[in-house]
């Protein structure tokens, strides 16, 4: 029992309890300042103030969001997309705040809810939405940095 001297116990015990006190400080830090941010991932059904210029009915919208954390990719789809339609995301952006800022490109098609011709032009495309309650969301949409119009975003049912 000669091995087992104060000055070796006296090391070890302050080293495990250093460990101890630091794991529970962060612990406690992370519970009360590191929050995972409200899923916000489905299909919305887009309700645009008014219509698009050289649109005739592009009053209706789906916006299919996939989210990673704070990351987020989607796209726009006509109203009557069926809810298996794979669309390649055409659209990234970040959520931070209750805030969900978009940006890419969408078809004119899409948008205007018409047909899609062969060569479709693409419209360069922001999106701006404030997370509100049970969901929905209220926003800009802004169409090759000319033209913004309001709109109303709700969580659409999965069936």
């Amino acid at each position: 029992m000669n091995h087992f001297k104060f000055k070796s116990l006296a090391f070890y015990g302050v080293a495990i309890i250093s460990v101890l006190l630091l794991f529970k400080t962060v612990s406690v830090y992370g519970e009360n300042n590191l929050k995972a941010p409200p899923p916000v991932n489905g299909r919305y059904r887009l309700t645009l103030s008014e219509n698009l210029p050289n649109c005739e009915k592009s009053d209706t919208l789906t916006l299919n969001i996939q989210q990673s954390g704070i990351y987020l990719n989607a796209s726009v789809l006509p109203a009557n997309a069926n809810a298996d339609t794979d669309e390649k995301h055409s659209l990234a952006g970040i959520f931070r705040n209750q805030q969900l800022n978009l940006s890419g490109k969408v078809g004119r098609s899409i948008l205007c809810n018409i047909p899609r011709p062969q060569n479709d032009p693409m419209n360069s495309v922001t999106i701006q939405m404030q997370l509100v309650d049970k969901g929905n969301m209220t926003g800009q949409l802004t169409v090759n940095s000319i033209q913004t119009l309001k709109f109303t975003a709700v969580p659409q049912k999965a069936y």
